[in-house]
């Protein structure tokens, strides 16, 4: 085998070894995994989005996050908290005005680049395997340059986040004024779990105190970038996490909507 200090310039340093990885665990599960939650979730939501149908319910103000907010002109008049100005053509989604700033936040969210350049383009699918490529470019070349504008779709999730916040608001409805239901909880458990994964994110991380030189003249900064430093840990798991409440919460309300089965009611 040829040393470090032998190695002819510009020759490749793996080791001469007819084998194109010595890992004998599982290392193939993870991408496996990854690739079917994601195709599923993915389909789910395809087949939701192009529905046009069962997303409200009218008693209680449930909106689902899938149509929110609605604005073509085929949206029911409650769910229409912003007009209706776009065309009921079916190609497009009812939540047109939010759905692609969504779908572009999280794809070039930082955890879901890892979880789709392992699983899907296998670059590389583990540790210690190789590139399923002959050559590397990174994120220089279209279209993954885009991924630079990553903390540009920060500031939409967040201004959707609030929308959806809203949407949680209004839900505390019912055909005699106030009321509350297990799908009050489903809708904030997911608005909950919307901001933290929202928050969480590396551009919200840099925003907050990525540019400070001292962090002992903004204390309030400094407590902020410390809490959502806190969440950043947790970035991989809220992302899977958020994936499910809004899948949850999306069912939920179309079951509702369906008539498969009837809210539960605690109050009115």
């Amino acid at each position: 085998m040829t040393s470090t200090a032998t190695r002819p310039r510009g020759a490749r340093a793996r080791a001469a070894i007819a084998a194109k990885t010595l890992r004998t665990d599982r290392w193939w599960l993870a991408p496996l995994i990854t690739v079917i939650g994601l195709s599923a979730w993915v389909a789910y939501a395809t087949v939701r989005v192009f529905m046009h149908d069962f997303y409200w319910v009218e008693d209680y103000h449930y909106l689902t996050p899938f149509y929110s907010p609605c604005v073509t002109e085929r949206c029911v008049e409650g769910a229409s908290h912003f007009g209706r100005f776009l065309p009921g053509w079916w190609i497009i989604p009812d939540a047109a005005l939010t759905l692609p700033f969504l779908l572009l936040f999280r794809l070039t969210c930082y955890y879901y680049r890892k979880a789709y350049y392992r699983s899907f383009w296998l670059s590389p699918p583990a540790c210690a395997v190789p590139d399923g490529h002959k050559s590397y470019g990174g994120e220089t070349r279209f279209p993954l340059l885009g991924q630079n504008l990553h903390r540009y779709f920060f500031y939409a999730a967040a201004i959707i986040s609030l929308i959806n916040t809203w949407d949680a608001v209004l839900a505390f409805h019912s055909p005699k004024g106030f009321g509350f239901g297990l799908g009050n909880i489903v809708l904030l458990v997911n608005v909950v779990m919307l901001w933290a994964y929202t928050i969480s994110c590396h551009s919200c991380r840099h925003i907050i105190g990525g540019r400070l030189k001292h962090f002992s003249k903004h204390p309030v900064r400094y407590r902020a970038w410390t809490f959502v430093s806190a969440l950043n840990v947790r970035h991989m798991q809220l992302a899977w996490i958020t994936l499910g409440t809004l899948a949850l919460t999306d069912f939920y309300v179309m079951a509702v909507a369906a008539g498969w089965f009837n809210d539960l009611r605690f109050i009115n």
